[in-house]
Parts: structure tokens; sequence; C-alpha cells
């Protein structure tokens, strides 16, 4: 078994659900990301999702764009995120790190030479926003030579044979978009999620994550009731915005608005 397969079997097993927090590496600079992710560990994460920045982030709201924004103006590439992981693992063999960004920076280097440098970085997972079911087998072979999960985006809009065929392809686990839209949009309806999670487990075992509008303690719950993970990215992103002049104080911060939500999670 693998990191995730591992840490989301213990979850299970422990009657727990996983707390998935989103950052952009390299922001607000990249000195401080892989301090942030052993805050994110020390908060409560079990499975640290890291955005590759990109010039384009088409899937994300302003909040994540404005943080590749940053990331970018100190020329953070996708090497130097690999990089960061190595750090991180220096100190933290056990938590899955998952990269969420797009195809271009892995395709323009070559998916072969990207899953090899990713796996000895101690890279777990990839989840390419723009990369389509339909392209997947030209890119899957690579990554799972390495040992390497690819886990898919699904939404409130995808049909039935769309989420056999992503059930097919993907591994590690599943991300389900709550919302239609960018991340960070604002409104989550409960009970459509709950509706589509049932039907996505006809076609699936793997863990189901939920992203997109988790906010706070409050809706970490409600959603953290029907999946079996929890996503949050923009609500942590906004925080680093805010205090992106402080950057010596992110790591305790982040640190504690996490806990509040691993807690909310606990009380399930």
């Amino acid at each position: 078994m693998n990191r995730l397969e591992t840490t989301f079997a213990a979850l299970k097993a422990a009657g727990r659900k996983a707390l998935i927090p989103y950052i952009t590496a390299g922001d607000p600079q990249p000195g401080v990301t892989v301090e942030l992710m052993h805050a994110l560990v020390r908060g409560g994460a079990d499975v640290i999702e890291l955005g590759v920045p990109f010039s384009d982030p088409m899937a994300d709201g302003p909040v994540i764009q404005l943080a590749c924004e940053r990331a970018l103006r100190h020329g953070t590439g996708l090497w130097d995120v690999l990089d960061m992981v190595a750090a991180f693992r220096r100190a933290d063999a056990q938590t899955p790190v998952v990269l969420m960004g797009y195809l271009n920076p892995i395709e323009s280097r070559g998916a072969a030479v990207f899953a090899r440098r990713a796996r000895e970085a101690g890279v777990d997972g990839v989840l390419i926003v723009d990369l389509a079911v339909e392209e997947a087998p030209e890119y899957l072979p690579a990554l799972r030579s390495e040992g390497l999960d690819c886990i898919f985006l699904l939404a409130p809009t995808s049909p039935d044979d769309r989420i056999d065929a992503v059930a097919r392809a993907a591994s590690g686990y599943l991300y389900y978009v709550s919302l239609k839209g960018v991340t960070g949009a604002a409104s989550l309806d409960v009970a459509a999620v709950s509706a589509k999670l049932d039907v996505i487990r006809r076609h699936t075992r793997l863990p189901l994550a939920v992203g997109f509008g988790i906010r706070d303690a409050a809706t970490a719950r409600a959603v953290g009731r029907l999946a079996d993970g929890v996503v949050v990215g923009s609500a942590l992103v906004a925080e680093i915005e805010r205090l992106q002049d402080r950057p010596g104080d992110l790591p305790s911060v982040i640190e504690q608005r996490l806990r509040r939500l691993r807690e909310a999670l606990d009380s399930i």
C-alpha cells in the first residue's frame, strides 16, 4: 500500500474523515512553503494538496489566481515545487502529498521525466485539473510506473458515463467539486452534494473527497458527514494573502485555522 491508501484505510478503520488542505507552493514566498506544510500537519492535515503555480489557472477563482501570481513573481516553477516536497520529506515521511496543477508544465518537461522526479522527491499523487479522462492514457502509464496516483475531478454536472470513465482511470481518491464554477465560490448545497455522492459511489470504491465552498468548521462538519475527506483551499490561501507581509506569523496562524477544522471533523 502507498501512503494515500494507508492513510485512507487508517482513517476509515478509526471512523475519521480526511482533512485535505491546499496551499500554493511559493506563496507568499518560496522559503515559507515547507514550514507551512509542516504547520498543516501539526494542525491535523491527513493529506496535503500542494498547488503548482501556473500562469493561467482557469479552474481557480481570484484568491488562488493571485496566489499563483505571487508565487510566479518569485520564479517558483515545477522543479522548485519538487524540491520543496523533498525538503518536507526530510522531516515527514508519512503525510501524503498530492500535486495539484495544470498539464502544460508537466507536458513541457515530459511525463516520464516528471513522474520519475516527482517520485524521487516524495510525491504520492497528482491532480491535473485540465487532464481530460479521454487524454489520460497518454499520461497514466508514466505516472503509474513511478507509483503515482492520478486523482480526477468530478462535478455536479458529470453524467453517469463520465463518472464511470473517471472512476476506472483514477486512483488514490476522487475529488468531487461541490459547486458549479471556480474555486472559492460561495454557496454550498449539502443535500445536492449528498445525492451526487450516492451516485458516484455506485461506480467506485475509491475514497471521495469534497472541495470548493468549504470555508469554516460548520461547512467542514456538514460535508464530512457525507464524504471520506474534506478539501479546504481558498479559505487558507486567503489567510496567506492577508498575512503575506508577515510570513513569520503564517505557520502558527494556518496551524490554528486548520486545527479548528480538524476539531469539527472529529466531532462528527
